[in-house]
């Protein structure tokens, strides 16, 4: 068996915040920065994994079953386990593992790994498989092998991006739908300002507001809050128990509104309406969803203060990254504001970026 190579992107989602899991809407894009997987197959059952940014290598057996791997490793073993269970086959070798995507920082770092994992291993077992049911597999194993309950997104977003294209997501059809998204050619910059407080996952919090979005929609007799999207949101929210409940609701209700009124003003190149979109999603995430933090929310507040046009938290809450959409002659002046105003709150220095909407997922060929 020969050498494969498979690359696959991180994400920030422009707009929708834990929709995906309510059936809901979002618009992510595919980041430039990826994680490349190489995988040196052979006959054994066993994976040797090694990646430079974690550190010393580890191996697991691939038929391992979840509890059996933990640490960065499930995330790889996990896609080999969904994988296997999905009924395809699976082989041992050498994995290596390099990425550019920073880890913790709420831009999907996990799901690039998986789905890098996954493309490697069908380049090398000669299994191709279409788009949505490799996001389906890379799912499975982080919600059933690490036990991570989150939703498609950032699968989603890994495996269609296209560059200068937001990627309009249905999640209760599961259809992508490309939105041009070049804040280039508006005289606009995406800056990513990493905020260097990771955010965790796989923790207690954000499996409580799944909980808490799940009630709800047992309350309103439905099977998702997508059900009762359109209708009487003071309505809807009399019939749910509890503020806290009616909160994460009003959130997921509001949020879907803001994405698909996203979509139109990106596709009518309306960038103003496009910032705009973003604070207001921020703001819903800190007061009805409360998944935000004083740190994150200094860095949004300043960004708007300093000459933004929107910003916002990007990915699952409780640290990570903040976007802002920037006119490009400010972007210097407003980071050293930033800057600014995060030292003088005593928080660590942002690592900042500019992001622009790449590729999706896909093997790499190899030479030789």
């Amino acid at each position: 068996m020969k050498r494969v190579v498979a690359r696959a992107p991180g994400r920030i989602n422009v707009i929708g915040e834990h929709t995906d899991y309510n059936q809901g809407y979002a618009m992510p894009i595919a980041l430039a920065q990826a994680t490349t997987v190489e995988f040196a197959p052979d006959d054994s059952t066993s994976i040797r994994l090694r990646s430079s940014e974690e550190g010393a290598g580890v191996t697991f057996d691939i038929h391992a079953v979840p509890g059996e791997v933990d640490g960065w490793s499930a995330y790889p073993a996990g896609a080999v386990w969904a994988l296997a269970e999905a009924g395809h086959p699976v082989v041992g070798g050498s994995m290596t593992v390099t990425s550019e995507v920073p880890i913790g920082a709420g831009l999907s770092s996990s799901a690039a790994l998986e789905c890098a994992v996954l493309l490697a291993m069908n380049a090398a077992t000669g299994v191709s498989l279409d788009r949505l049911e490799l996001a389906r597999i890379a799912q499975r194993g982080e919600n059933d092998f690490v036990g991570a309950p989150t939703g498609l997104m950032d699968q989603l977003a890994s495996i269609y991006g296209e560059e200068d294209r937001a990627l309009l997501i249905d999640f209760d059809t599961s259809a992508v739908t490309p939105v041009s998204f070049d804040p280039a050619a508006h005289g606009c910059s995406l800056v990513v300002i990493n905020s260097n407080a990771a955010h965790h996952h796989s923790t207690g919090e954000y499996a409580a507001r799944r909980a808490s979005c799940a009630r709800a929609a047992r309350a309103l007799g439905v099977d998702s809050l997508r059900e009762v999207q359109g209708e009487d949101l003071e309505r809807t929210l009399a019939r749910v128990d509890g503020d806290t409940d009616r909160r994460r609701v009003r959130h997921i209700l509001t949020e879907n509104e803001r994405v698909l009124d996203c979509a139109h003003a990106m596709a009518e190149g309306d960038l103003n309406r496009v910032g705009e979109l973003m604070t207001r999603s921020h703001v819903s995430m800190r007061d009805d969803f409360e998944i935000t933090t004083a740190h994150i929310d200094l860095i949004a507040e300043s960004a708007v203060r300093h000459g933004a046009l929107g910003a916002r938290l990007t990915g699952g809450g409780f640290g990570g990254c903040v976007i802002a959409l920037v006119p490009a002659g400010d972007v210097d002046a407003l980071v050293d504001a930033v800057r600014g105003d995060l030292r003088g709150a005593e928080y660590p220095a942002p690592d900042v970026f500019l992001a622009r909407a790449g590729d999706g997922a896909r093997p790499t060929p190899v030479s030789g």
